[in-house]
């Protein structure tokens, strides 16, 4: 079993903010399996601390990014408040196959989600339990495609693309973009590319701003190594 080291960016009496791996879950029900939940907990304790933890928000499996626990139920219902109403800066960096044309535009589709799979698909807007997702994008840079073991190797160029989300849905960045032609790299669900070879999902949350549900100052926070 791998064990995984927590990056604390900070920690005060309210809250924890750290960096997430790619590859562990935020919450598991799997016996055994590390997820931040558990490593916070964990961390919390080692240090002569009651071990609560409040989960405000998440980020897929797959994704790695910088995220915000409450340790007590004040902090909770503060930072749920602002996920809720939308006033929470999130920016999301991917990696994707090809160049998105235009380099700087808004995606609108209606997302059903399939509980069975894990996975969603984009559907009319009449389909019975469709959400609507929005997102808005902007092109930061082209590359050389990265080789995946197995892969078709049909984008020889890739795009690192900044992703701001104006909805929360299961999966959407990944599911928005890949139907846009613009799958992530990595992405062994939604990019039909991919190859067997490993290679985590090529997204991640690097930007976290909010208002400290205690003091009210207005806090800001990015990935390491994100200009």
């Amino acid at each position: 079993m791998v064990l995984h080291q927590l990056e604390i960016m900070e920690e005060d009496n309210d809250i924890i903010v750290c960096c997430k791996p790619a590859g562990i879950p935020v919450q598991s029900a799997r016996a055994g399996q590390q997820d931040m939940e558990s490593l916070l907990k964990n961390h919390r304790a080692a240090r002569g601390e009651p071990p609560e933890l409040h989960v405000v928000h998440r980020l897929d499996q797959p994704v790695a990014g910088v995220m915000v626990f409450a340790k007590n139920p004040v902090a909770a219902a503060g930072l749920a408040k602002q996920f809720r109403e939308k006033t929470v800066d999130k920016v999301y960096h991917a990696l994707v196959e090809g160049v998105p044309k235009p380099p700087e535009g808004r995606l609108t589709n209606y997302l059903l989600r399939d509980g069975k799979t894990n996975t969603s698909r984009v559907v009319s807007l009449d389909t019975p339990g469709a959400k609507q997702a929005v997102l808005r994008y902007r092109v930061l840079e082209q590359r050389a495609g990265i080789e995946v073991p197995g892969g078709s190797g049909e984008s020889p160029v890739q795009s690192l693309v900044e992703v701001y989300l104006d909805t929360g849905r299961h999966h959407q960045i990944r599911v928005q973009l890949a139907h846009a032609g613009h799958p992530l790299v990595g992405d062994k669900k939604y990019n039909p590319a991919c190859g067997q070879g490993y290679l985590p999902v090529q997204l991640c949350s690097v930007q976290l701003a909010f208002v400290h549900p205690q003091t009210g100052q207005k806090k800001e926070y990015k990935y390491p190594n994100v200009p």
